[in-house]
């Protein structure tokens, strides 16, 4: 179960074309704060998302979060650190604080203080700490010590969301959970994949259209895929492996 994950490999695999040199905007133009999505393109065919995801898992077949972890236990606390962080910034912290707790119960023994001090380089990170010793001690009294393969059980941990508990679930218990973050957020809106308005919506729609071959893996493969290719500013569509079947009208400005 445990794993350190290669994020520069991930990263690699995905974008094997990255080694040559990104092509740069003429004008800062090119470059927008707000980019438009494509909520009235034509609506993607079942064939069409069938290819999307043969090309992600030929691509990649089989890829993983970034986030480093020892167990269950240390990839639910991981992902409850990453809120509003990013892997690389939460990475730099848990080695610290993992060797120092990898269970409930020695988070519990080392203390709000303790966890504090070694996650401080971490956005938020005295709710954190205060969430990651309550989830602990919740771990410890109803489960056992255990992190519980139930949706219910690990939303009703301290700092724990809907998100959190697909990440957990997909990984940990290879469930087919797709947890939408603000990478797969954007995709889904400005390809058209899966529009909505908030998370949930485009969790929904994503569970119903993603085929069943391709749902263990989607989650990562959407995600990688929004953090390296399908970026928020300068998307490198240029780069991307679905820009031929992708819905998004200004993709040719980061094409030419």
């Amino acid at each position: 179960m445990g794993r350190k994950t290669n994020p520069a490999a991930t990263k690699s695999k995905l974008a094997r074309a990255t080694s040559k040199p990104v092509v740069k905007s003429a004008s800062k133009s090119a470059v927008r704060p707000k980019l438009k999505a494509a909520s009235n393109s034509r609506p993607w065919t079942g064939e069409e998302i069938e290819e999307v995801f043969r090309r992600f898992r030929a691509d990649n077949p089989k890829p993983e979060g970034e986030l480093y972890f020892i167990n269950p236990f240390t990839l639910l606390v991981a992902v409850v650190l990453s809120a509003q962080a990013t892997d690389a910034g939460v990475n730099k912290a848990t080695p610290a604080l993992f060797a120092a707790a990898d269970t409930p119960e020695k988070m519990v023994a080392l203390g709000e203080d303790k966890v504090r001090d070694l996650i401080k380089t971490i956005g938020l990170f005295r709710t954190k700490a205060k969430n990651v010793v309550a989830l602990s001690e919740r771990l410890i009294a109803e489960h056992a010590g255990m992190v519980p393969p139930v949706r219910e059980a690990l939303e009703a941990l301290p700092g724990v969301g809907r998100k959190t508990a697909n990440v957990v679930l997909n990984i940990a218990f290879g469930a087919e959970t797709i947890a939408v973050d603000t990478h797969i957020f954007r995709i889904g809106n400005r390809i058209g994949l899966a529009p909505g308005k908030i998370p949930f919506e485009v969790e929904m729609k994503l569970e119903e259209l993603v085929p069943k071959a391709y749902r263990r893996h989607a989650h990562h493969w959407l995600i990688l895929h929004g953090r390296y290719i399908c970026k928020a500013q300068r998307p490198l569509c240029e780069k991307c492996l679905i820009n031929d079947l992708c819905r998004w009208p200004e993709k040719m400005t980061f094409m030419e």
